[in-house]
Formats: structure tokens, C-alpha cells, sequence
């Protein structure tokens, strides 16, 4: 039975691939962004030169008991004044796509100068209940704060199949308070991205927040061919449309940073050989998209995070070494195009892995946590001028 049962969906995959690859039009958003949803991106969280960057402190972040596998981590900016200045979701559990795979997150205590105990904030179980059909694996989680203060939880969900039948499930807060120890999410909806039961997308990098309050979400497509899509949600957290950001079919896991309100740029994971980081972007505020030249940066097929802080300011932290993950850069430019070394965040042998790294801006600093080896996760903070 369980033979038979794994053949089955084996099957559903390859017919699902092959639908995927021979009709474009399954491929298309199913629900373009309307002309009237159109708003220039928020300002940059502060105005800093990036070149005066330099690390005050660096750790690692705690792990859930027993928890022999953790990834994808997701850092959240919690409001100013409050006990906590960044959230930390991450998965974690026995493996990648394991069955105890859960979601886990920490905080930051402005007081103790530290991480607190993690916390299960979500786990398949529960969640298939809620929603009413199960929850085979969960995988990366996004995070967002809405205009009225609720955090919202964007997360890789699958019934069957591989990541490639992935659906992005939207949860939000249901709590009343912040707090970690009291935090809970109800799902909201499973995304409508399309009509093949909303399979083939998943989400991995932070939004890119909005002037009127909204945001942009930047996930990608994945069943054969793999694209950027660009999801826009309004400030309560309603899903408003999606727009495809690149006609190319290998480019995943975008991360978005503004230049400017209306001009925006997109930089890519490439899962070809000998790949380089991908970009595209945008003149009108996300309703249009295109192509640019590869940047001069080596892509090991591993997912890159960027910021815009300020200005001509942008940091972004990307994998270097070819066809390795154990090399893990911080670079700034002042264009998008043109990118310069500003700090060597990990390195080690060939092996290891220094990987998924996720960006904030919080308490005058910038926050920077990734994956080690898929085992645990490590964070590194650094401040402007010498102060930290």
C-alpha cells in the first residue's frame, strides 16, 4: 500500500510537469495587479553609509530541543519602544521535508542583549485541521507587520508531492500581544496563485514594504520552469494581484530593493551551471518587469538577501564560492549592477554550508541570520560609525 501510494503521487508529479512544460498558459498569474494598485515603495528604514558598516556582535540562535535540522530563517523588525527589536522565524526539526518539521521563532530582548528560548509557533497537525485537508511538510516562513500591528506569516506548505507541489499558506496573528510566549497564527487562506489547486509556488524572502502601508511579496514559481513572481497585498494583508517578473525560466528566490518609489530592482538565485546572481526590474512601481544582465557575482544556485538603506545604499548577502555554499559574503553597492566586498560573513571547507541569509534593520543596526550546515542557524549584527 504505501509503495503503491508513493507511485501514485510520483505520477500526479510528472503529469502536473509535464502540463507545466508543454502549456505556458498554466503558467500564467491568475490574478494580474490592478492599474489602481499601483504605490511607490516606502522609504529606506534609515539613511546610512553602508561602506561604514562594520560587525559589533555575532552568535548563535537557539535551537528547539531535540531538533537535529533547522533553516530558512525569517527576521521580523517588531515596533520601537517595546521589549523585542526582531523576530526570528525559522523551520526546524529532524530534517529538510521531514515530518516533524515545525516552525519555530525567537526574539530579541532589548533588556538581556539576547535571543530568548525558541517557541513552536505552527506545526502541520495543527494546521491541516484548521484548514480542513492535511499537511504533508512545511518549509521556508516569511514574515510581515501590517499597518494595524498583526504579524503575518507567509509559509511553504505541501499535501503531497516534492517542494515543485509546494502551495504558500498565509496565516496571521491571532493573539493579542506580541510576545513570543503568547504569539499564535490561524491561517488566513492558501494563496489563490493559480488554478492547478495553487500549487508551484513558494515563498523565501522579505517583503518589500509600501508607501500606502502594503507590501510586495516576492516569491517564485516552480514545477520544470522556475520564475520570480511578485505578489502584492494591501495593509490590512489582502492579496490584491501578481505580476511575473522575468521571462526566464531558471531564476528563483528573488529579493527585492528600491532605488527609488517607482524603480526597483529584483536579484536572483540561478539554478544553471556556472550561474551568476540574476536581476531584474522595475520603472512603474511593480506593474512592469524586465530582464537585466547578470551581475558579475558568482550564484552557486543558492538564495541571495538584499536591503536597500537609503539612497545609493544596498547591502546584500550572497553565496561566492562556485558550485559551493561554504563561502558567505556581505557586499554593498550604490547602482544594484556594480558590487563591492564589504565583509566575508562565514567561510569554511568545501562542505559546509553557510547559506538562506535573511536581513533587517533595527536598534541603529543592520541584522543578518543564515543557515549553518542545516543544522542551525547563526546571526551576526553591525553598526554605522563604531557604535553598536
Amino acid at each position: 500500500m504505501l509503495i503503491r501510494s508513493r507511485l501514485l503521487r510520483l505520477l500526479c508529479a510528472l503529469v502536473l510537469a509535464v502540463l507545466a512544460m508543454a502549456a505556458g498558459w498554466v503558467l500564467r498569474p491568475a490574478a494580474p495587479v490592478p492599474a489602481r494598485a499601483v504605490v511607490h515603495a516606502a522609504a529606506a528604514p534609515v539613511a546610512v553609509d553602508v561602506t561604514r558598516l562594520h560587525k559589533v556582535a555575532q552568535g548563535d540562535l537557539p535551537m528547539p530541543a531535540g531538533a537535529a535540522a533547522a533553516h530558512a530563517s525569517s527576521l521580523l523588525v517588531m515596533p520601537p519602544g517595546g521589549p523585542s527589536a526582531l523576530t526570528v522565524f525559522w523551520f526546524s526539526g529532524e530534517r529538510e521535508s521531514g515530518p516533524g518539521v515545525q516552525i519555530a521563532a525567537s526574539q530579541w530582548d532589548r533588556s538581556m542583549q539576547a535571543w530568548s528560548a525558541p517557541r513552536i509557533v505552527a506545526n502541520r497537525h495543527v494546521l491541516g485541521a484548521q484548514l480542513g485537508h492535511g499537511v504533508r511538510r512545511l518549509g521556508n516562513p516569511v514574515a510581515w507587520m501590517d499597518a494595524d500591528g498583526r504579524i503575518h506569516l507567509f509559509v511553504v506548505a505541501t499535501g503531497w508531492g516534492g517542494w515543485a507541489a509546494s502551495r504558500i499558506l498565509h496565516l496571521r496573528q491571532s493573539s493579542h500581544s506580541l510576545n513570543l510566549d503568547a504569539l499564535e497564527f490561524s491561517p488566513v487562506r492558501v494563496l489563490p496563485l493559480s488554478w492547478l489547486w495553487n500549487t508551484s509556488h513558494l515563498v523565501r524572502n522579505t517583503p518589500l514594504p509600501l508607501a500606502d502601508g502594503g507590501m510586495v511579496l516576492p516569491v517564485h514559481f516552480e514545477l520544470g520552469w522556475k520564475y520570480p513572481v511578485a505578489l502584492r497585498f494591501d495593509a490590512q494583508g489582502d492579496f490584491q494581484g501578481m505580476v511575473r517578473m522575468s521571462a526566464r525560466k531558471h531564476l528563483l528566490q528573488p529579493t527585492l530593493l528600491a532605488q527609488s518609489p517607482d524603480h526597483w530592482i529584483g536579484l536572483l538565485r540561478d539554478e544553471s551551471a556556472n550561474g551568476k546572481v540574476g536581476a531584474v526590474a522595475t520603472d512603474d512601481g511593480g506593474q512592469h518587469w524586465r530582464d537585466l544582465p547578470d551581475l558579475a557575482l558568482d550564484n552557486p544556485d543558492a538564495s541571495v538577501g538584499g536591503m536597500a538603506l537609503g539612497a545609493g545604499q544596498m547591502v546584500l548577502a550572497h553565496n561566492s564560492s562556485p558550485g559551493s555554499r561554504a563561502r558567505l559574503d556581505l557586499s554593498h553597492s550604490s547602482d544594484g549592477v556594480h558590487w563591492s566586498l564589504l565583509a566575508t560573513l562565514a567561510s569554511g571547507a568545501p562542505m559546509d554550508e553557510f547559506s538562506y541569509p535573511s536581513m533587517a534593520w533595527a536598534d541603529n543596526s543592520l541584522w543578518i541570520s543564515y543557515t549553518v550546515d542545516r543544522q542551525r542557524l547563526a546571526w551576526q549584527r553591525f553598526a554605522p560609525g563604531g557604535s553598536p
